[in-house]
């Protein structure tokens, strides 16, 4: 069969196939773009822009008013010249074009009409399930606190993401103690802290005891509303040393807590992460455990960066807890297979999508073509977005869609796979897994 011909066949099948997307931030109140910031100032495109002179690596505000929104454009549109080779530029140009009917340069004098054609497009309440309509992608999950009023709830389901006790600050080491204290002062989930804290403010309930971190730890178990959720999303950094710290090793740690170091952030992590753990293996182990993984602080966001220590401590950390059911979203293009190898052994462990650092078309076809040759299908999820509105989502469907056909039309080629049977693997990846892993009814 010729190549482009099989190709042409396998995308037009996969691309017609119902994904799940089983990781976005995705605010049901404005599910579509609420103009041009929220595609051109995605973090993703910041970071590219940053790094070609832009006065700014901040990520935009949630709900940034309007002269955040024009200053931050403005700024960024006489670097766009910079960055139309990369990725991440052409997915920006894919929304446009494909939803937006939009194929000119972005420049100070046309800007506005763009951003006027956004804005009248989400005015319309079913253009976000347009879009989901023609990326093919029947639910979507997000975080719990931005789940709004509900009437989303057919499209959307939850993961809660609240307390990071396992992700490194930029300079920070009592960072896993402050993470459980902001949690502590609340009720029930609310957003995350942000992945960078320029600044903090004091919590009215502090940790100074052991006693403390177990009632604050039991506090955060009672409010999470567990019948709401499939999962909860954590990050585990490789600047940790995992172990299996004692109560006198955590007291003493507490006590020295003003000048905290490495070891005290190290005991700090150790014990919230084991103490976590315990409790939803021992209560709620019908709660997937989500986690990100080899992506490290920086001033503004990360960059990838992965210890061989961090491998084997997990693989240690997840064979402890047999009863959970662990999804490991990677950032690290060159640990995928050291990450297969503990899927291989550690029937509890899940890889899921291409994560932050990986998005980019060379490193998932890399990692697409590894965990099939390593992986049962049942154990690896082959899609999330990371999407923060449906365009994105649907620029980065697309994407994955390309990726995975032209890795299957290889292995059609030299016969391993039989054309139907690559395109039964590429729905068992985007779309049959993600339902049985997540227990997902739809």
């Amino acid at each position: 069969m010729d190549h482009s011909k099989t190709f042409e066949t396998l995308i037009g099948k996969i691309g017609e196939i119902e994904a799940i997307d089983a990781h976005t931030h995705i605010n049901s109140s404005h599910m579509a773009a609420r103009g041009l910031h929220d595609i051109m100032l995605y973090h993703m495109v910041v970071s590219d822009l940053y790094a070609a002179g832009c006065p700014s690596g901040n990520r935009l505000s949630d709900d940034p008013n309007e002269d955040e929104a024009t200053t931050r454009i403005e700024g960024a549109i006489p670097l766009l010249q910079h960055i139309q080779n990369t990725s991440c530029f052409w997915l920006m140009r894919t929304i446009l074009s494909d939803l937006y009917d939009w194929n000119e340069l972005i420049t100070l004098r046309n800007w506005r009409e763009l951003d006027t054609r956004v804005r009248d497009r989400n005015a319309d309440p079913d253009w976000p399930r347009e879009i989901l309509r023609r990326a093919h992608v029947e639910r979507l999950c997000t975080e719990l606190p931005l789940r709004g009023d509900g009437s989303n709830d057919d499209i959307l389901f939850y993961s809660l993401e609240w307390a990071f006790f396992t992700r490194n600050q930029w300079g920070v080491f009592d960072a896993p103690l402050y993470e459980l204290e902001h949690a502590w002062q609340f009720d029930k989930p609310v957003r995350p802290l942000p992945v960078t804290i320029s600044q903090r403010e004091s919590a009215k309930r502090q940790i100074a005891t052991v006693s403390d971190v177990k009632e604050a730890i039991a506090h955060y178990c009672r409010a999470i509303p567990y019948d709401q959720i499939v999962s909860t999303a954590h990050h585990v950094s490789t600047d940790m040393d995992y172990s299996l710290a004692s109560d006198g090793q955590m007291q003493k740690a507490l006590d020295n807590r003003k000048n905290a170091g490495p070891t005290e952030r190290n005991i700090y992590a150790s014990y919230l992460f084991e103490s976590l753990l315990s409790e939803l293996e021992r209560e709620h182990s019908d709660i997937v455990f989500q986690f990100s993984l080899g992506a490290e602080p920086l001033p503004f966001e990360t960059a990838s960066r992965l210890s061989q220590v961090t491998i084997k401590q997990l693989a240690e950390i997840i064979s402890r807890h047999p009863r959970i059911e662990f999804h490991c979203y990677l950032a690290s293009r060159q640990a995928n297979q050291s990450l297969c190898t503990l899927c291989r052994e550690l029937p509890n462990l899940c890889l899921s999508g291409y994560w932050w650092h990986n998005f980019f078309p060379n490193s998932i076809a890399q990692i697409i073509e590894e965990r099939l040759d390593m992986l049962p299908t049942n154990r690896q999820i082959g899609f999330f977005s990371d999407a923060y509105c449906v365009e994105w989502l649907y620029a980065k469907s697309k994407l994955v869609r390309m990726e995975l056909a032209k890795v299957l039309t290889n292995r059609v080629e030299r016969g391993q796979y039989a054309p139907d049977g690559a395109v039964e693997i590429a729905k068992r990846l985007v779309q049959e897994t993600p339902r049985h892993l997540l227990r997902l009814n739809c």
